[in-house]
């Protein structure tokens, strides 16, 4: 692709708008910069498009959202021979959006190409939660769903997730449909479009509003593991923030329902504002994002912080230990709601022989242990919750388990069936509801977790991010996994004892040279594992430009836990460069 001729088609062509010509006019004497957004489409992967607003292929704006569209569409009519439904009568495309800037436009522009296409749209009125739209499109019978939301990016940034018909996100088989569609069309002559308003007065839009609200709350209370808990703990006190995203009006209902009498919102960060002026990111597990929350926690002497990011699926929570708050890790969290759902379950007489929970594989290996001794199935799956709700259907078919509690290391948990992503709605539920189970014990969080590690052992982890810069990061990012695989490592500050590498689907041990399968799809990740328990992963981001690394440390007490992460750290920092 010639970027320049790309740059001056766009700016010639009468299909851009003015405002658009004039960014792109702006940047007449910055090649590196027109290069930049010119030579290369943004890419479409499993989890639809995610990049910087602004004007180019690579970028999010109304044309490249029109065009991922527009393979969508193309995807929807040849899957089912051109009729729209699927084979069990599915159709239509259910769409919802977030708080962030231009998240509203893009979701109107892709109701019009849909629209445009003769395909149905379900189009929610204002802003909802990402796990409300995989929700909603199996109550609409859709085929398909659309969430634009980059997630916990910084304001900057914006994204479309592309969801199927059992709700999970895009197959990568579809995935790949869709881009393959984009490469073979033109961005603009091959790119149907309609005007919202009138796809509404076409009767090809049909808005849902606080009906599906109710319906999925009912869905999310019915997960509760304890019947008394909140109501037992009445003066318990709770702070909350939606970061100035969609979980501003649902997380604080829900609690409501569920019994909590003493809810303290932040006020500056319940105004939906996609700028996000209260934070330099809103990722819900940095403590640095938390800073007005903790404020207003000492001032009510609240035990418990609880904040969801724009999009509404993904938690983080703050905890307090005597005079200190403490934030509590994504793998943490996930080990606190497993084993409070297997204990509370118990208690009720309500947790199934076949129960099974479900967490990447590069989570901590804590909730294996929680697992094997509470006579519950683990199973691991690759990164991306998608993989998690595949075996949620399959269970629901086969009948082989009861699905229990599902979880990623990135601050995403689901309990329940009713969703196949990520919940921030529901967990914030269940961490509410957790706190005041184990107040009434006299225990906060944070001595409960201490009292996990005695009881299933010491873990410790965490996950580093190597940024890349460029168009061509990606290319960086494939030459850092490529030496990896050339030149094999013998140790990452221990010694290696066996090697599995995702993409070839090979675990090689390291002495004996045996191999075996490792059972799971192939993806880019080289997962290491290391004398005495411990892990080391890496693997490249499939919606950023970095590649990620995971340190699973596993130790006999606190201190030699502390020692084996600090010493992966050093080790794999140092490698991967």
């Amino acid at each position: 692709m010639n970027y320049r001729n790309e740059y001056d088609r766009w700016l010639a062509s009468d299909k851009v708008d003015e405002q658009t010509k004039g960014e792109l006019r702006a940047l007449a004497g910055d090649e590196k910069e027109i290069e930049g957004r010119f030579s290369k489409l943004l890419d479409f992967g499993t989890a639809g498009l995610r990049g910087i607003m602004r004007a180019g292929l690579f970028g999010m704006n109304v044309y490249t959202v029109r065009y991922a569209t527009q393979g969508l569409a193309d995807l929807i009519i040849s899957s089912t021979g051109g009729t729209g439904k699927s084979a069990d009568g599915k159709s239509g495309v259910t769409i919802s959006y977030d708080s962030r800037n231009n998240s509203d436009l893009f979701a109107r522009e892709a109701a019009g190409v849909l629209a445009a296409n003769g395909i149905h749209v379900y189009f929610f009125e204002s802003l909802r939660p990402t796990p409300e739209l995989s929700f909603a499109l199996r109550e609409t019978g859709s085929i398909a769903g659309i969430n634009v939301t980059a997630s916990h990016n910084p304001k900057e940034y914006n994204g479309y997730k592309v969801y199927w018909e059992d709700g999970a996100q895009l197959p990568p088989e579809h995935a790949a449909q869709v881009a393959e569609s984009m490469m073979k069309s033109d961005i603009f002559d091959d790119v149907k479009t309609m005007d919202f308003a009138k796809a509404c007065e076409s009767g090809l839009v049909t808005i849902l509003g606080d009906e599906m609200d109710e319906k999925y709350l009912s869905r999310v209370l019915e997960q509760s593991a304890s019947a008394t808990a909140v109501k037992d703990a009445a003066d318990f006190k709770l702070i909350f923030t939606p970061l100035h995203g969609t979980g501003y009006k649902l997380v604080p209902e829900v609690l409501k329902r569920l019994g909590a009498r003493n809810i303290i919102t932040v006020p500056e960060q319940m105004v939906i504002d996609g700028d996000f002026p209260t934070v330099s990111s809103p990722n819900p597990d940095n403590i640095g994002t938390f800073g007005l929350a903790i404020e207003l926690a000492k001032k009510h002497d609240a035990n418990l912080i609880i904040g969801t990011d724009p999009d509404g699926d993904r938690c983080g929570a703050v905890v307090r230990n005597g005079d200190e708050f403490i934030m509590l890790t994504g793998n943490q969290l996930g080990v606190l709601l497993l084993d409070y759902i297997i204990t509370a379950k118990k208690e009720a007489g309500t947790l199934a022989s076949n129960s099974a929970a479900v967490k990447s594989v590069v989570s901590t290996p804590m909730a294996n242990a929680i697992c094997a001794k509470n006579g519950v199935t683990m199973i691991e799956v690759l990164t991306g919750f998608k993989y998690i709700g595949e075996k949620i259907k399959e269970w629901e078919s086969d009948g082989a388990h009861t699905f229990l509690f599902g979880f990623e290391e990135s601050n995403g948990y689901l309990s329940g069936t009713y969703a196949r992503d990520k919940d921030a709605i529901v967990a914030s539920m269940l961490l509410c509801e957790m706190a005041c189970y184990y107040a009434c014990k006299g225990m906060t969080l944070y001595q409960v977790l201490q009292q996990m590690y005695e009881k299933y052992g010491y873990f410790k982890e965490e996950v580093i991010s190597i940024q890349f810069e460029g168009f061509d990061a990606s290319d960086k990012m494939a030459a850092v996994m490529k030496q990896l695989r050339s030149e094999p490592p013998s140790e990452i500050g221990l010694p290696i004892e066996r090697i599995r590498d995702y993409s070839s689907g090979v675990i090689t041990e390291k002495n004996t040279g045996r191999t075996e399968p490792t059972g799971l799809p192939s993806t880019n990740m080289l997962f290491y594992e290391l004398a005495g328990g411990s892990k080391a992963i890496v693997r490249p981001s499939g919606t950023e430009p970095k590649v990620k690394l995971y340190l699973l440390a596993q130790g006999d007490d606190a201190d030699s836990c502390d020692a084996a992460l600090a010493t992966i750290k050093t080790a794999l920092t140092a490698l991967v460069k």
